[in-house]
């Protein structure tokens, strides 16, 4: 088996199916399988798959376990020898995905990869770039909502420096299209550490990768469109605040000395006021605009 395709689906039903189709043109010349890992689901979308395409596998979790953790249910059932973490706001290019193997076979150090990350238009999107590891400053920036005022404070973070239609060893990528080589995963005995339940388990994993010796690149090789976040715009924004704050604690908490987690756990109930704070006052001005 060449590659498994594995992809965590939580009540996505329209983006899982467009996706789904995109992986099957995209993998032509493959061997391959395709994996979904159904977080409880209620909008019928399991259905519609079984319907549609016979042929995908479906892990049902009943409930909602995470991004990291469906997606280690997934992979330990797989067989590929290269595994790919698509979410379902992802469109693959016809034949992208032999292109892609093809490349990584030629590379025996790589542990982790990525593409380029376009918009609908083809237009390279800076929102999906890979990221250099988190730093104290960088975080606090994020938490207190500075970069919504100074945007530049993130560049170094964010890799405004990076030239996108070149190949480059980088310290992460987005866990939304991320290929692992078997390997790899079987050393670590996981695709993401299972603490953190949604953000910081991508760049978790390729920080494990490099500690083990091996390479995580970025590659111009193949593009694929990601609609970037599609799938959590559903989700009310206190919510996505205190699931990302818990986990930039348990990230700082598992690589960095005790006093930055502590700063990070004494400056995060403020984050999560300002968010607050926020979501509030955008309802009260869609009110006065109705």
């Amino acid at each position: 088996m060449d590659i498994s395709v594995i992809t965590v689906n939580t009540n996505d039903k329209e983006r899982i199916i467009a996706q789904i189709a995109s992986v099957k043109n995209g993998a032509v010349g493959l061997n391959f399988e395709q994996i979904i890992s159904d977080n409880g689901s209620s909008d019928g979308s399991v259905a519609e798959i079984k319907s549609k395409f016979s042929e995908v596998k479906i892990i049902l979790n009943n409930k909602n376990i995470g991004f990291g953790g469906a997606n280690n249910v997934a992979a330990k059932i797989s067989s590929g020898r290269y595994l790919l973490f698509l979410n379902p706001d992802m469109r693959v290019a016809p034949d992208s995905l032999k292109t892609l193997i093809t490349w990584a076979d030629k590379h025996p150090r790589l542990g982790i990869a990525s593409c380029k990350l376009v918009k609908e238009t083809g237009e390279f999107n800076p929102d999906t770039s890979p990221r250099r590891f988190p730093k104290l400053f960088d975080q606090i920036i994020i938490l207190l909502k500075l970069s919504h005022l100074f945007p530049s404070l993130l560049n170094k973070y964010l890799y405004h420096d990076l030239n996108h239609d070149s190949e480059q060893a980088v310290d992460s990528v987005r866990g939304s299209f991320m290929l692992m080589r078997r390997e790899l995963f079987d050393k670590l005995g996981f695709a993401f550490d299972p603490r953190y339940f949604i953000w910081f388990e991508d760049v978790d994993t390729c920080r494990e990768a490099k500690r083990l010796g091996y390479e995580v690149i970025y590659t111009p090789i193949i593009s694929c469109v990601d609609y970037v976040g599609q799938s959590f715009k559903k989700l009310p924004s206190l919510q996505k605040q205190k699931w990302f704050t818990a986990s930039m604690v348990k990230y700082f908490q598992k690589w960095e000395p005790w006093y930055k987690w502590m700063v990070i756990l004494t400056i995060k109930p403020l984050g999560i006021l300002l968010v607050l704070i926020a979501s509030k006052l955008n309802k009260h001005y869609a009110k006065i605009n109705d």
